[in-house]
């Protein structure tokens, strides 16, 4: 009796707070609805993942065997148990067997390596700010862009048993490949048609666009720096090459050794590469001072052109003897027919070089070196013309546009200042002071931790759940990571690449491409360093000739672009765009026709 009425009292009570919750909670979800999202999600996790229902029969105790048969979610909705399907990473990471369950979790896991390539960026922006380039700018920077890439690559290589890791490496090769593709295709060219500018005699006019998608007459210019980058890319594939070897010749012995050569390579290129970044400032003065020179030179030769009465060179290309004569007359004024260091400082003052800022004793100094070949502090005729001989063959070297309607040295003197300009303009690039410096330096290193975590912790996770979505559908591993898992890698640089290049300015443009180039050559050294290691360590099968193939394509032909020119057309964008599915369509055909893999 006295249980019957606790239970009725229980009841009681129970009653009377549901109908305080009732009323009370509609109000404050209103406040703060945060909660009812959390119960959502809840309730679809619930339904995701799968568990033991309670049996339809009227008993209210569940045998703890039988499971609902029908009525429920369906089958390729639910996240089965990891037990019972599938093995959970770290052994409480949600997994599946489902298709539509590992799209869910490559979202997840992938939403979660693209906060972590955010976050290094942003830490290392930050880092930047304080240290400056050298160490940071050129070393860090660039290993920390590819880290996401390279941990789920180590991963992908390094999960269970030996067969397992040979079937899931084609997951970092084909994140290998997806990255350095989509950033030379969809990327480069999406930077093309967002920052293009009027073009006039071939150089593009800062934020000047009004011919709109004219395939010929729009597009971008990159400074000389940045076909240098496009060259260092293009050598970046060599490894590549070299792993192929035994392939190409049909040999089955001495792939191991191959790749072992081509690691040593790899991280060669990987060193080198490190230090060129790191030492590029003092390089960038050097190639200051190399320019101021040719401006030097340049200003000379339009000086002495202009107060020449004719040309300086003959018809076949050789010097104006005649001409030249009546110059060194002219700029002798004591007649001893010699040049001497006042002479000459006199001919350098009156050209009068606004444009750069000069040590003129210095110059004197430089001329009277490169003219002066016997050495007794003074300049012959005889030197005087093979001297101003060498500089008009240096002009002549120039490429001249047709349609620039200038001279050879006038062409040579336009080209000089533009160059010296631009990289004057990037040595000056010092590090602002910062107000908080510690404070700064303590964010900085906390995003760089966070992300390293972030993008360690998941990045295993996330190479299984692609690799189950592969059993799951029977798509290959490849495809899947070459299409999603770049976006999830590469997102927040391209992002940051495309507003960069949308201000339309010549120095903007140079910057990005200069950046794509870099984060392709860090992925062609860093991430195949880490590929190749994992295969020779653990002992798997190098059998990627396709993969390597689109690799080399790719890098190749835009690296023959970056190198071979400064300004593109818009036209160009076109076949960085088609490069993108030719490349899919190449690996389909190549490895599921003609079975190279």
């Amino acid at each position: 009796m006295w249980t019957a009425r606790a239970t009725l009292s229980q009841q009681k009570a129970q009653c009377t707070q549901m109908m305080y919750i009732s009323e009370i909670m509609p109000s404050q979800l209103k406040r703060n609805p945060k909660p009812i999202f959390t119960v959502i999600c809840f309730l679809i996790l619930c339904g995701l993942t799968s568990g033991r229902f309670i049996s339809d029969s009227p008993d209210f105790i569940a045998d703890g065997v039988r499971t609902r048969a029908s009525g429920g979610v369906p089958s390729y909705l639910r996240l089965y148990m990891a037990e019972e399907s599938c093995e959970q990473t770290y052994g409480f990471m949600p997994c599946t067997t489902t298709a539509l369950g590992n799209v869910f979790l490559i979202i997840v896991y992938g939403y979660l390596m693209f906060l972590a390539a955010t976050y290094l960026s942003a830490g290392s922006e930050l880092l930047l700010q304080i240290l400056g380039p050298g160490i940071v700018g050129g070393l860090f920077l660039p290993i920390l862009g590819a880290l996401p890439d390279a941990m789920l690559i180590l991963v992908s290589g390094l999960s269970g048993s030996t067969e397992t890791a040979q079937s899931q490496v084609s997951v970092g090769m084909g994140l290998l490949a997806g990255s350095t593709v989509m950033l030379l295709t969809l990327v480069w060219g999406t930077c093309i048609v967002v920052g293009k500018c009027d073009l006039q005699n071939n150089v593009a006019i800062d934020l000047q666009d009004t011919k709109g998608f004219s395939l010929i007459g729009s597009g971008i210019s990159t400074d000389i720096r940045t076909s240098y980058a496009g060259i260092i890319m293009a050598i970046s594939v060599i490894p590549f090459i070299v792993v192929q070897i035994p392939l190409i010749l049909h040999s089955h012995s001495g792939r191991h050794l191959t790749v072992l050569i081509a690691l040593i390579l790899s991280v060669s290129l990987l060193i080198v590469y490190c230090l060129y970044q790191v030492f590029q400032p003092w390089i960038q003065g050097r190639r200051l001072a190399y320019a101021k020179h040719k401006h030097v030179i340049s200003g000379i030769l339009k000086h002495l052109n202009t107060r020449a009465l004719g040309k300086l060179s003959t018809d076949d290309g050789k010097p104006n003897v005649e001409i030249l004569e009546k110059l060194f007359n002219t700029i002798d004024k004591n007649d001893d027919q010699h040049l001497s260091r006042s002479e000459l400082r006199a001919l350098i003052v009156g050209i009068h070089f606004n444009e750069i800022d000069l040590d003129e004793n210095d110059v004197v100094d430089k001329v009277m070196k490169e003219f002066d070949t016997t050495h007794d502090s003074k300049v012959s005729l005889g030197e005087f013309i093979d001297g101003v001989e060498r500089w008009l063959q240096k002009a002549k070297g120039a490429k001249v546009s047709k349609h620039a309607g200038l001279g050879y040295i006038d062409y040579f003197h336009e080209q000089t200042k533009r160059e010296h300009n631009l990289l004057e303009e990037q040595s000056d690039e010092i590090v602002e002071a910062v107000e908080n410096p510690r404070w700064t330096s303590f964010k900085a290193v906390m995003l760089l931790v966070l992300g390293t975590a972030i993008a360690a912790v998941f990045a295993d996770p996330l190479v299984d759940a692609v690799d189950n979505f592969s059993s799951a559908t029977s798509i290959p591993a490849f495809f899947i990571s070459f299409i999603a898992l770049p976006l999830a890698t590469n997102s927040s640089e391209a992002v940051s690449a495309i507003i960069f290049a949308s201000r339309k300015k010549f120095r903007s443009a140079s910057l990005t491409f200069s950046e794509i180039y870099g984060a392709v050559t860090m992925n062609n050294v860093l991430c195949l360093s880490v590929f190749l290691a994992i295969v020779y360590v653990r002992g798997l099968i190098w059998d990627f000739s396709s993969e390597v193939l689109i690799i080399l394509i790719v890098c190749i032909v835009m690296g023959v672009f970056a190198s071979t020119r400064t300004t593109f057309r818009l036209w160009t964008s076109l076949i960085a765009f088609l490069l993108y599915p030719f490349s899919l369509a190449l690996v389909y055909v190549l490895d599921y026709v003609f079975g190279w893999s």
